[in-house]
């Protein structure tokens, strides 16, 4: 009895030994009884279009990509959706009818794990700290689940408004909902807050104004850890009553890019539970 091949992917990264989506992948497919080989590539800096062009050529299925190659993948697809043109930025890739596809699932990823964590964004108040990448990749998911407003700050405000106004004008039905400013302009009540900066792989946190906690609020760090990390602690010390990691997000972007390349979402309450026992 002849094995069907499976389906080959891969993430593509520079470093990329630490990555978790081999087996966050393997663990769906088997879910799903699909025939899947998924493996981690380690792409040299200059080299990664070349790769990239290897893999799908070679057949290959479905590629994740993560850092430093997310912008150049943006760069490099055909056609990408509208949240990847936000972001600038691509984490999954395919190839329909001989040519390249690039989608940005974080987004989508967020919003699915904040609806596990019973905080979901239709009629929320949502703060976002940072303007960079993460932000740029969670933003138009977030928007279209219903966030009732959603405000960006950043140590640079500038750089907030500059995002703000290129969603305004790709999304102009967004514009209304969205506002911006300093690390300080906290004002105002808000039910998640969630920190897309780096500072939690720190000690030293973030450096914003006082945050007022709505009663039942969710502060939420996309960066994941064995303990809780310094953003959750001071928020924590702030009053939010709820706190969360990013794992579920990881878990979640994955579960979406799978979607993508197979035609359906995995279940990923297994994965989740799995992965936090290993941390």
């Amino acid at each position: 009895m002849n094995t069907p091949t499976p389906a080959h992917c891969a993430v593509i990264g520079h470093p990329i030994a630490h990555s978790l989506s081999p087996q966050i992948h393997h663990a769906f497919a088997h879910s799903l009884g699909l025939n899947v080989h998924y493996e981690r590539i380690l792409s040299e800096i200059p080299d990664f279009e070349r790769t990239v062009q290897d893999f799908f050529a070679r057949g290959g299925h479905g590629l994740n990509v993560t850092v430093p190659f997310k912008e150049r993948a943006f760069a490099l697809a055909a056609h990408s959706s509208p949240r990847a043109r936000l972001a600038g930025a691509v984490n999954t890739l395919w190839m329909a009818e001989g040519q390249l596809h690039g989608c940005n699932t974080d987004g989508e990823g967020l919003v699915y794990d904040l609806k596990k964590l019973h905080a979901d964004p239709k009629g929320q108040r949502i703060l976002i700290i940072g303007a960079g990448g993460a932000t740029r990749g969670v933003l138009i998911p977030l928007l279209e689940a219903g966030a009732q407003t959603l405000k960006i700050i950043n140590r640079t405000p500038t750089r907030a408004t500059q995002i703000a106004e290129e969603l305004s004008t790709q999304q102009p039905q967004f514009a209304p909902r969205l506002a911006v400013g300093s690390l300080q302009d906290t004002q105002g009540q808000w039910d998640i807050v969630i920190n897309a900066t780096s500072a939690s792989l720190g000690t030293a946190g973030l450096q914003h104004g006082a945050i007022d906690y709505a009663p039942n609020a969710l502060a939420y760090d996309m960066v994941y850890g064995a303990q809780p990390t310094p953003f959750m602690q001071h928020a924590q010390a702030q009053g939010a009553q709820r706190v969360a990691d990013g794992l579920g997000m990881l878990v979640e972007q994955a579960a979406s890019s799978f979607a993508i390349w197979f035609g359906q979402r995995p279940g990923t309450t297994t994965v989740r539970q799995q992965l936090r026992a290993q941390l």
